[in-house]
């Protein structure tokens, strides 16, 4: 990559203090989803609010691997670069 692509890339530092907001987020929209379900279709354990919790924890876990493989991708090649 030339310079004036370099300059164009995010600063990793915007991107990892982005990180907790996306998977607070993530997390609050699955417990909603499944708080709303328990209203919906009752049961005594509050099952579906434990089930979509924890897969939006998985989904914000994926995400952040995700993100952290392009972070550390694109910190290689200005390494490489320079």
């Amino acid at each position: 990559m030339n310079n004036l692509m370099m300059k164009k890339l995010p600063n990793k530092w915007l991107a990892l203090l982005n990180i907790p907001i996306q998977m607070g987020i993530i997390i609050f929209v699955f417990s909603y989803g499944g708080n709303w379900l328990d209203e919906k279709f009752p049961n005594d354990n509050s099952i579906y609010v434990k089930i979509a919790t924890l897969v939006g924890v998985a989904i914000a876990f994926y995400n952040i691997n995700r993100q952290l493989k392009e972070i550390n991708k694109i910190d290689d090649q200005k390494k490489k670069q320079n």
